[in-house]
Protein backbone atom coordinates (compact mmCIF):
# COMPACT_ATOMS: atom_id res chain seq x y z
CA UNK A 1 0.00 0.00 0.00
CA UNK A 2 1.07 3.47 -0.89
CA UNK A 3 1.30 6.21 1.63
CA UNK A 4 -2.39 7.81 1.53
CA UNK A 5 -2.78 10.33 -1.36
CA UNK A 6 -4.93 12.64 0.80
CA UNK A 7 -2.34 12.86 3.61
CA UNK A 8 -1.94 16.68 4.21
CA UNK A 9 1.89 15.24 5.34
CA UNK A 10 3.67 12.21 5.64
CA UNK A 11 6.14 11.96 8.53
CA UNK A 12 9.11 10.24 8.77
CA UNK A 13 10.94 8.53 11.73
CA UNK A 14 13.93 8.20 12.43
CA UNK A 15 14.65 4.85 14.03
CA UNK A 16 17.86 3.53 15.57
CA UNK A 17 16.32 0.42 14.87
CA UNK A 18 15.07 0.28 11.48
CA UNK A 19 15.77 3.39 9.88
CA UNK A 20 13.56 5.67 8.32
CA UNK A 21 10.07 4.82 8.95
CA UNK A 22 6.93 5.96 7.75
CA UNK A 23 3.25 5.09 8.31
CA UNK A 24 0.21 4.17 6.26
CA UNK A 25 -2.97 6.50 6.84
CA UNK A 26 -3.11 10.02 8.46
CA UNK A 27 -4.87 8.07 11.61
CA UNK A 28 -2.29 6.52 12.21
CA UNK A 29 -0.20 9.89 12.75
CA UNK A 30 -3.10 11.14 14.55
CA UNK A 31 -2.51 8.60 16.79
CA UNK A 32 0.78 8.75 17.41
CA UNK A 33 0.01 12.92 18.46
CA UNK A 34 -2.68 12.04 20.46
CA UNK A 35 -2.06 12.61 24.78
CA UNK A 36 -2.58 8.66 24.78
CA UNK A 37 0.26 7.81 22.93
CA UNK A 38 2.43 10.60 24.02
CA UNK A 39 2.86 9.77 27.63
CA UNK A 40 4.44 6.13 26.40
CA UNK A 41 7.64 8.63 25.81
CA UNK A 42 7.71 9.16 29.56
CA UNK A 43 7.28 5.09 30.49
CA UNK A 44 9.99 2.62 31.13
CA UNK A 45 9.99 -0.15 27.96
CA UNK A 46 12.17 -1.90 30.56
CA UNK A 47 11.24 -0.92 34.16
CA UNK A 48 14.13 -0.52 36.39
CA UNK A 49 16.57 -2.25 34.27
CA UNK A 50 18.38 0.74 33.21
CA UNK A 51 20.20 0.46 36.92
CA UNK A 52 21.42 -2.46 35.47
CA UNK A 53 21.98 -1.66 31.88
CA UNK A 54 22.30 2.47 31.77
CA UNK A 55 21.49 2.31 28.38
CA UNK A 56 18.51 0.55 28.59
CA UNK A 57 16.49 3.87 29.06
CA UNK A 58 14.13 3.40 25.75
CA UNK A 59 10.43 3.83 26.48
CA UNK A 60 7.19 2.21 25.77
CA UNK A 61 6.73 5.23 23.18
CA UNK A 62 9.74 4.07 20.79
CA UNK A 63 9.28 0.35 21.39
CA UNK A 64 5.18 0.93 20.42
CA UNK A 65 6.55 2.84 17.28
CA UNK A 66 8.74 -0.18 15.89
CA UNK A 67 5.85 -2.52 16.55
CA UNK A 68 3.69 -0.65 14.14
CA UNK A 69 6.58 -0.52 11.78
CA UNK A 70 6.83 -4.20 11.52
CA UNK A 71 3.25 -4.91 10.99
CA UNK A 72 3.30 -2.63 8.32
CA UNK A 73 6.33 -4.70 6.85
CA UNK A 74 4.55 -7.89 7.24
CA UNK A 75 1.65 -6.81 5.69
CA UNK A 76 3.40 -5.27 2.54
CA UNK A 77 5.42 -8.72 2.36
CA UNK A 78 2.20 -10.48 2.66
CA UNK A 79 0.44 -8.35 -0.13
CA UNK A 80 3.33 -9.06 -2.42
CA UNK A 81 2.78 -12.75 -1.66
CA UNK A 82 -0.62 -12.64 -2.92
CA UNK A 83 -2.35 -12.25 0.68
CA UNK A 84 -5.33 -9.51 -0.17
CA UNK A 85 -5.91 -7.41 2.42
CA UNK A 86 -7.84 -4.40 2.23
CA UNK A 87 -6.49 -0.64 2.78
CA UNK A 88 -9.32 -0.81 6.15
CA UNK A 89 -7.73 -3.71 7.55
CA UNK A 90 -4.08 -2.74 6.70
CA UNK A 91 -4.82 0.96 8.73
CA UNK A 92 -6.60 -1.24 11.32
CA UNK A 93 -4.00 -3.49 12.15
CA UNK A 94 -1.13 -1.03 12.05
CA UNK A 95 -3.19 1.04 14.47
CA UNK A 96 -3.94 -2.04 16.77
CA UNK A 97 0.15 -2.63 16.94
CA UNK A 98 0.62 0.80 17.14
CA UNK A 99 -2.06 1.03 20.42
CA UNK A 100 -1.38 -2.43 21.84
CA UNK A 101 0.81 -0.53 24.92
CA UNK A 102 -1.26 2.26 25.75
CA UNK A 103 -2.82 0.92 29.07
CA UNK A 104 0.72 0.71 30.28
CA UNK A 105 0.93 2.35 33.84
CA UNK A 106 4.74 3.83 35.25
CA UNK A 107 7.70 1.12 35.03
CA UNK A 108 5.62 -0.60 32.81
CA UNK A 109 5.22 -4.37 34.46
CA UNK A 110 6.86 -3.46 38.03
CA UNK A 111 3.29 -2.03 39.04
CA UNK A 112 0.80 -3.89 36.89
CA UNK A 113 -2.48 -3.69 38.74
CA UNK A 114 -1.20 -1.42 41.20
CA UNK A 115 -2.27 1.66 40.19
CA UNK A 116 -5.73 0.32 38.98
CA UNK A 117 -6.50 -3.56 39.95
CA UNK A 118 -6.52 -4.53 36.28
CA UNK A 119 -4.31 -5.84 33.76
CA UNK A 120 -2.84 -3.57 31.14
CA UNK A 121 -4.64 -4.92 28.42
CA UNK A 122 -7.87 -4.21 29.89
CA UNK A 123 -6.79 -1.12 30.30
CA UNK A 124 -5.93 -0.80 26.71
CA UNK A 125 -9.04 -2.06 25.58
CA UNK A 126 -10.72 0.20 28.05
CA UNK A 127 -8.81 3.13 26.28
CA UNK A 128 -9.14 2.17 22.80
CA UNK A 129 -12.69 2.51 23.22
CA UNK A 130 -12.53 5.84 24.59
CA UNK A 131 -10.35 6.54 21.31
CA UNK A 132 -12.81 5.13 19.18
CA UNK A 133 -15.42 7.93 20.38
CA UNK A 134 -13.55 10.88 19.83
CA UNK A 135 -12.35 8.98 16.57
CA UNK A 136 -16.15 8.94 15.96
CA UNK A 137 -15.95 5.24 15.55
CA UNK A 138 -12.95 4.92 13.36
CA UNK A 139 -11.40 2.14 15.52
CA UNK A 140 -13.98 -0.35 15.77
CA UNK A 141 -11.88 -2.91 13.18
CA UNK A 142 -8.70 -1.90 15.35
CA UNK A 143 -10.62 -3.06 18.42
CA UNK A 144 -11.96 -6.29 16.55
CA UNK A 145 -8.72 -7.16 15.56
CA UNK A 146 -6.95 -5.86 18.88
CA UNK A 147 -9.29 -8.95 21.10
CA UNK A 148 -9.28 -11.63 18.15
CA UNK A 149 -13.28 -11.05 17.35
CA UNK A 150 -12.69 -10.46 13.11
CA UNK A 151 -12.99 -12.85 10.67
CA UNK A 152 -9.15 -13.32 9.65
CA UNK A 153 -7.32 -14.96 12.80
CA UNK A 154 -3.85 -14.35 11.08
CA UNK A 155 -4.32 -10.01 11.50
CA UNK A 156 -4.44 -10.63 15.82
CA UNK A 157 -1.82 -13.42 15.76
CA UNK A 158 0.74 -10.63 13.87
CA UNK A 159 -0.05 -8.91 17.04
CA UNK A 160 -0.31 -11.72 19.48
CA UNK A 161 1.41 -15.16 19.14
CA UNK A 162 4.79 -16.85 20.26
CA UNK A 163 5.75 -15.26 16.98
CA UNK A 164 4.63 -11.48 16.37
CA UNK A 165 5.60 -7.95 15.50
CA UNK A 166 5.40 -7.31 19.60
CA UNK A 167 8.13 -9.64 20.72
CA UNK A 168 10.27 -9.03 17.57
CA UNK A 169 10.40 -5.80 18.58
CA UNK A 170 10.78 -5.80 21.93
CA UNK A 171 13.79 -8.36 21.80
CA UNK A 172 15.51 -6.15 18.89
CA UNK A 173 14.78 -3.22 21.00
CA UNK A 174 15.48 -4.54 24.54
CA UNK A 175 18.68 -5.97 23.00
CA UNK A 176 20.19 -2.90 21.09
CA UNK A 177 19.40 -0.44 24.68
CA UNK A 178 20.79 -2.75 26.54
CA UNK A 179 23.70 -4.28 24.64
CA UNK A 180 22.97 -7.75 25.23
CA UNK A 181 24.04 -8.76 21.62
CA UNK A 182 22.70 -12.58 22.66
CA UNK A 183 19.68 -11.05 21.89
CA UNK A 184 19.68 -10.28 18.53
CA UNK A 185 17.13 -11.86 16.40
CA UNK A 186 16.61 -11.60 12.44
CA UNK A 187 13.52 -9.81 12.25
CA UNK A 188 13.77 -8.70 9.01
CA UNK A 189 13.79 -12.56 7.68
CA UNK A 190 11.58 -13.40 9.94
CA UNK A 191 8.73 -10.62 8.46
CA UNK A 192 9.86 -12.01 5.24
CA UNK A 193 9.58 -15.46 5.42
CA UNK A 194 5.58 -15.69 7.20
CA UNK A 195 2.64 -15.98 4.74
CA UNK A 196 -0.94 -16.96 5.54
CA UNK A 197 -2.21 -20.60 5.25
CA UNK A 198 -5.75 -21.51 5.55
CA UNK A 199 -6.53 -18.02 7.30
CA UNK A 200 -3.74 -18.40 9.61
CA UNK A 201 -0.34 -17.15 9.78
CA UNK A 202 2.58 -19.20 8.89
CA UNK A 203 6.48 -19.69 8.57
CA UNK A 204 7.97 -20.82 5.10
CA UNK A 205 10.17 -23.81 6.07
CA UNK A 206 13.35 -22.12 4.84
CA UNK A 207 12.80 -19.60 7.51
CA UNK A 208 12.92 -22.35 10.60
CA UNK A 209 16.51 -21.72 11.28
CA UNK A 210 14.98 -17.74 11.94
CA UNK A 211 13.09 -19.17 14.21
CA UNK A 212 15.18 -21.27 16.35
CA UNK A 213 17.38 -18.26 16.57
CA UNK A 214 14.64 -15.94 17.66
CA UNK A 215 13.61 -18.67 20.86
CA UNK A 216 17.30 -18.96 21.31
CA UNK A 217 17.70 -15.29 21.85
CA UNK A 218 14.24 -14.94 23.59
CA UNK A 219 15.66 -17.09 26.10
CA UNK A 220 18.84 -15.90 26.77
CA UNK A 221 17.08 -12.33 27.15
CA UNK A 222 14.82 -13.22 30.22
CA UNK A 223 18.45 -14.77 31.36
CA UNK A 224 20.43 -12.04 30.96
CA UNK A 225 17.86 -9.07 31.11
CA UNK A 226 14.87 -9.34 31.85
CA UNK A 227 15.16 -11.88 34.86
CA UNK A 228 18.22 -10.10 36.19
CA UNK A 229 19.14 -10.24 39.71
CA UNK A 230 19.45 -6.84 40.10
CA UNK A 231 16.42 -5.62 37.83
CA UNK A 232 14.43 -7.94 39.99
CA UNK A 233 15.85 -6.18 43.78
CA UNK A 234 15.04 -2.77 42.29
CA UNK A 235 11.29 -3.99 41.11
CA UNK A 236 11.44 -5.67 44.87
CA UNK A 237 12.17 -2.59 46.26
CA UNK A 238 9.58 -0.71 44.25
CA UNK A 239 6.84 -2.86 44.73
CA UNK A 240 7.33 -3.25 48.45
CA UNK A 241 8.00 1.04 48.36
CA UNK A 242 4.43 1.17 46.71
CA UNK A 243 2.56 -1.18 49.19
CA UNK A 244 3.98 0.67 52.41
CA UNK A 245 2.55 3.78 50.17
CA UNK A 246 -1.03 2.86 49.79
CA UNK A 247 -1.59 1.94 52.94
CA UNK A 248 -0.39 5.59 54.19
CA UNK A 249 -2.67 7.08 51.95
CA UNK A 250 -5.68 9.07 53.58
CA UNK A 251 -6.38 11.86 51.79
CA UNK A 252 -6.66 12.51 48.09
CA UNK A 253 -3.66 15.20 47.69
CA UNK A 254 -2.90 14.09 43.95
CA UNK A 255 -4.43 11.95 41.42
CA UNK A 256 -2.18 9.06 42.03
CA UNK A 257 -3.95 8.76 45.77
CA UNK A 258 -7.00 9.60 44.46
CA UNK A 259 -6.87 6.50 42.07
CA UNK A 260 -5.41 4.41 44.84
CA UNK A 261 -8.10 5.30 47.73
CA UNK A 262 -11.15 5.27 44.79
CA UNK A 263 -10.12 1.95 43.15
CA UNK A 264 -12.13 2.03 39.80
CA UNK A 265 -11.17 0.90 37.01
CA UNK A 266 -14.35 1.09 35.23
CA UNK A 267 -15.23 4.94 34.36
CA UNK A 268 -13.87 6.93 31.91
CA UNK A 269 -12.48 9.69 34.68
CA UNK A 270 -10.08 7.29 36.30
CA UNK A 271 -8.89 6.21 32.55
CA UNK A 272 -8.32 10.03 32.01
CA UNK A 273 -6.65 10.47 35.39
CA UNK A 274 -4.66 7.17 34.97
CA UNK A 275 -3.42 7.89 31.70
CA UNK A 276 -1.71 11.47 33.44
CA UNK A 277 0.52 9.24 35.29
CA UNK A 278 4.04 8.03 34.22
CA UNK A 279 7.81 7.35 35.53
CA UNK A 280 8.05 11.14 37.07
CA UNK A 281 5.37 10.45 39.48
CA UNK A 282 6.99 7.56 40.74
CA UNK A 283 9.84 9.45 40.56
CA UNK A 284 9.07 12.34 42.47
CA UNK A 285 6.95 10.15 44.97
CA UNK A 286 10.27 8.45 46.05
CA UNK A 287 12.32 11.64 46.34
CA UNK A 288 9.34 12.67 48.69
CA UNK A 289 9.84 9.99 51.24
CA UNK A 290 13.71 9.72 51.24
CA UNK A 291 12.97 11.74 54.80
CA UNK A 292 9.75 10.36 55.66
CA UNK A 293 9.04 8.86 59.04
CA UNK A 294 7.70 5.26 57.67
CA UNK A 295 11.00 3.03 57.80
CA UNK A 296 9.76 0.97 54.87
CA UNK A 297 8.92 4.19 52.60
CA UNK A 298 12.58 5.95 53.55
CA UNK A 299 14.37 2.63 53.39
CA UNK A 300 13.07 1.80 49.75
CA UNK A 301 12.87 4.92 48.57
CA UNK A 302 16.41 6.13 49.70
CA UNK A 303 17.86 2.36 47.99
CA UNK A 304 16.17 3.00 44.72
CA UNK A 305 17.42 6.74 43.95
CA UNK A 306 20.82 6.19 45.57
CA UNK A 307 20.99 2.27 43.96
CA UNK A 308 21.43 1.09 47.32
CA UNK A 309 19.57 -1.96 46.33
CA UNK A 310 18.68 -5.25 48.43
CA UNK A 311 20.63 -8.43 47.50
CA UNK A 312 19.16 -10.55 45.69
CA UNK A 313 19.84 -14.46 45.37
CA UNK A 314 18.68 -17.17 43.01
CA UNK A 315 17.58 -20.73 43.95
CA UNK A 316 16.31 -23.62 42.25
CA UNK A 317 14.17 -24.88 44.98
CA UNK A 318 11.34 -22.87 47.04
CA UNK A 319 13.59 -20.22 49.90
CA UNK A 320 13.77 -22.32 53.40
CA UNK A 321 11.19 -20.79 55.88
CA UNK A 322 13.63 -21.49 58.35
CA UNK A 323 16.12 -19.23 56.17
CA UNK A 324 13.20 -16.34 55.62
CA UNK A 325 13.00 -16.42 59.57
CA UNK A 326 16.86 -16.06 60.60
CA UNK A 327 17.58 -13.36 57.62
CA UNK A 328 14.16 -11.57 59.20
CA UNK A 329 15.49 -11.88 62.69
CA UNK A 330 18.93 -10.60 61.87
CA UNK A 331 17.45 -7.51 59.81
CA UNK A 332 15.14 -6.75 63.12
CA UNK A 333 18.40 -6.18 65.06
CA UNK A 334 20.70 -4.67 63.02
CA UNK A 335 18.64 -2.23 61.41
CA UNK A 336 16.93 -1.39 64.84
CA UNK A 337 13.12 -1.94 63.43
CA UNK A 338 10.10 -3.86 64.38
CA UNK A 339 9.26 -7.40 63.36
CA UNK A 340 6.25 -6.47 60.69
CA UNK A 341 9.19 -3.66 59.17
CA UNK A 342 11.91 -6.68 59.23
CA UNK A 343 9.30 -9.06 57.25
CA UNK A 344 9.11 -5.78 54.35
CA UNK A 345 13.00 -6.25 53.98
CA UNK A 346 13.34 -9.41 53.28
CA UNK A 347 11.78 -10.38 49.96
CA UNK A 348 10.99 -13.46 48.93
CA UNK A 349 9.29 -14.03 45.19
CA UNK A 350 9.37 -16.40 42.34
CA UNK A 351 9.55 -15.10 38.72
CA UNK A 352 8.54 -17.71 36.01
CA UNK A 353 8.79 -17.38 32.08
CA UNK A 354 7.88 -20.00 28.88
CA UNK A 355 9.95 -19.27 26.08
CA UNK A 356 8.05 -21.60 23.46
CA UNK A 357 4.29 -23.09 24.12
CA UNK A 358 3.90 -25.91 22.28
CA UNK A 359 0.32 -26.25 23.15
CA UNK A 360 -0.40 -23.55 20.81
CA UNK A 361 2.42 -24.20 17.78
CA UNK A 362 3.86 -22.25 14.95
CA UNK A 363 2.96 -23.66 11.78
CA UNK A 364 5.66 -24.25 9.52
CA UNK A 365 4.58 -24.42 5.81
CA UNK A 366 6.39 -27.27 3.71
CA UNK A 367 7.55 -26.92 0.09
CA UNK A 368 4.93 -29.40 -0.42
CA UNK A 369 2.04 -27.23 0.86
CA UNK A 370 1.39 -28.84 3.75
CA UNK A 371 1.73 -26.51 7.77
CA UNK A 372 3.32 -28.97 10.37
CA UNK A 373 4.00 -27.98 14.17
CA UNK A 374 7.38 -26.44 14.67
CA UNK A 375 9.81 -28.51 16.54
CA UNK A 376 12.95 -26.48 17.64
CA UNK A 377 16.14 -27.80 15.89
CA UNK A 378 18.10 -26.89 18.92
CA UNK A 379 17.48 -27.37 22.42
CA UNK A 380 15.46 -24.65 24.12
CA UNK A 381 15.61 -24.77 27.43
CA UNK A 382 12.81 -24.49 28.98
CA UNK A 383 10.24 -25.69 25.67
CA UNK A 384 6.59 -26.11 26.78
CA UNK A 385 7.20 -25.94 30.46
CA UNK A 386 7.61 -22.51 32.64
CA UNK A 387 10.96 -22.09 34.00
CA UNK A 388 10.56 -21.16 37.54
CA UNK A 389 13.19 -18.83 39.34
CA UNK A 390 12.86 -18.82 43.05
CA UNK A 391 14.77 -15.71 45.31
CA UNK A 392 15.10 -13.75 47.98
CA UNK A 393 15.91 -10.27 48.67
CA UNK A 394 17.75 -9.09 52.00
CA UNK A 395 19.48 -5.95 52.79
CA UNK A 396 23.37 -6.13 52.11
CA UNK A 397 24.14 -5.32 56.05
CA UNK A 398 23.17 -8.63 56.68
CA UNK A 399 25.63 -10.84 56.98
CA UNK A 400 25.05 -14.56 55.92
Amino acid sequence: MAIDSKMSKIKVFNDPIYGLITFPSELIYELIDHRFFQRLRRISQVGLSSLVYPGAVHTRFHHSMGVAHLCSELILNLRLKGVDISDEEYEATCAAALLHDIGHGPFSHALEKKILPISHEEITLKMMHLLDAEFEGKLKLTIQIFQNKYERPFLYQMLSSQLDVDRMDYLSRDSYYSGVVEGVIGYDRIVKMMTVHNGHLVVEAKGRYSVDKFFMSRHLMYRQVYLHKTAISAESMLVSFFNEYQETVKDPKSILDKLILSGDSQSDDSLEEFALLDDNDIIMLLKNHVADKNFICRYMATGILNRRLLRTVFNEHPISGDFIASLRHNAENLLKISPTEASKTVIVGMDSHQVYDNTAPIMILKRDGRAEKYVPMIEIAPTGTYSHTNYISYPKELKI
